[in-house]
C-alpha cells in the first residue's frame, strides 16, 4: 500500500502541482482520481466536500457510495480508495499535515472530534444552509492560501479551519437528532446485541463485550456509535455496556449461590475486585452488600 509522508510526494503521484505550502494543499473540481483502484494512507488530516456522479470510495474497509452534498474526515495513516469515482465540480479537498498544527492549540483540540474516526459511510450530510458556510469558510482558507504569506497567514488559516471544524461538530449532532427514528432503532438495536451476548453465554466463552464487538455487529464504526448513543440516552457506548453488565450481575446475585468471584469469573471478568470496583460504582454498594441486603 502506498503511503505519504509528504503533500508534495501525494500529489506527485496524482500528477498534480505542488501545493503552495508544503503542509497544506487545496483542490477544487477534481473530478477523478488518478489512483484509481489503489489504497493509499498519508500523514495528513484531509477534510473532503463532494457530490458524487459515479464510482465508490472506501474508507478503511466501509464503503461509501453515490451520496450528494457530504463531507467526510480523515485521519493520519488511515486507510482511503478511489473506484471509478466522479464528482461534481463544486467539491474541494483539503489536506493537512498532521505538524501543521504544532503550537497551535488545534493540535490537542482536533483529537476531541471523534468524526475523524467515522467511516466514509457515516459521513456528514449537509442542508443547503449548511453547505454555504462550509463553502464560505473553505473559500476563506483558500483566500489565504493563495495569497502572498506573511507571519499571520498561518493563524488565519488555522482559525478558518478551527472554526470549520466547529461547525461540523455542530452539523453533526443536528444529523443525530434529526435521524430520531434511526437512532432510536440504533439504541434498541444495541440493547438487543447485548442481551443475547448475555443470553447465548458468551460473557464465559468469549470475554467482557466491547464497543467494537458490538458495533461490528451493528455495520457501524465504534465513535460513530458512542456518538449516537450518548446524544440519544446521554450516556457512551462503553456506560451502557456497563449498565448490562452491572443488571446481569445483579440477576446473577439474586439467583446464584456462586461466592463474589464466581460470579464474576463467570460473567468474564479477569479480577474480581474491577468487579467489585465496577459493582459500587454504578450501585452505590459492593456486590457482597448488594447480596447481603437481598437475604435480609
Amino acid at each position: 500500500m502506498l503511503h505519504f509522508n509528504t503533500l508534495s510526494a501525494m500529489r506527485r503521484q496524482l500528477g498534480l502541482t505542488p501545493p503552495e505550502h508544503p503542509q497544506l494543499a487545496l483542490e477544487r473540481g477534481l473530478q477523478r482520481c488518478p489512483l484509481d483502484g489503489e489504497a493509499f494512507t498519508t500523514d495528513c488530516y484531509g477534510i473532503m466536500f463532494k457530490k458524487l456522479k459515479a464510482g465508490v470510495m472506501l474508507y478503511g474497509r466501509t464503503v461509501y457510495d453515490h451520496a450528494n452534498g457530504a463531507l467526510s474526515f480523515v485521519k493520519p495513516r488511515q486507510r482511503i480508495e478511489f473506484r471509478n469515482l466522479e464528482v461534481e465540480e463544486d467539491s474541494f479537498l483539503l489536506f493537512v499535515h498532521e505538524d501543521y498544527f504544532l503550537g497551535h492549540p488545534l493540535h490537542e483540540r482536533i483529537g476531541r472530534y471523534s468524526y475523524f474516526d467515522y467511516e466514509v459511510s457515516e459521513a456528514l450530510h449537509l442542508s443547503p444552509r449548511e453547505e454555504q458556510i462550509i463553502w464560505d469558510l473553505f473559500m476563506k482558507i483558500e483566500t489565504e492560501y493563495y495569497s502572498n504569506p506573511d507571519e499571520y497567514s498561518r493563524l488565519i488559516i488555522l482559525t478558518h479551519l478551527d472554526s470549520l471544524l466547529t461547525y461540523d461538530q455542530r452539523f453533526y449532532k443536528r444529523q443525530f437528532i434529526n435521524r430520531t427514528e434511526l437512532s432510536g432503532q440504533t439504541v434498541s438495536k444495541f440493547n438487543q446485541a447485548l442481551w443475547v451476548y448475555f443470553r447465548d453465554g458468551l460473557l464465559q466463552t468469549e470475554g467482557l463485550p466491547t464497543v467494537q464487538q458490538l458495533a461490528a455487529q451493528l455495520n457501524v464504526s465504534s465513535r460513530y456509535l458512542s456518538d449516537l448513543l450518548k446524544q440519544e440516552t446521554g450516556k457512551t457506548a462503553i456506560e451502557l455496556i456497563h449498565i448490562g453488565l452491572i443488571n446481569e450481575a445483579k440477576n446473577r446475585l439474586k439467583q446464584n449461590e456462586l461466592s463474589i468471584s464466581e460470579i464474576a469469573y463467570t460473567m468474564g471478568f479477569d479480577n474480581p475486585s474491577y468487579f467489585s470496583r465496577l459493582f459500587k460504582k454504578e450501585v452505590g454498594l459492593t456486590p457482597l452488600g448488594f447480596k447481603k441486603g437481598l437475604v435480609d
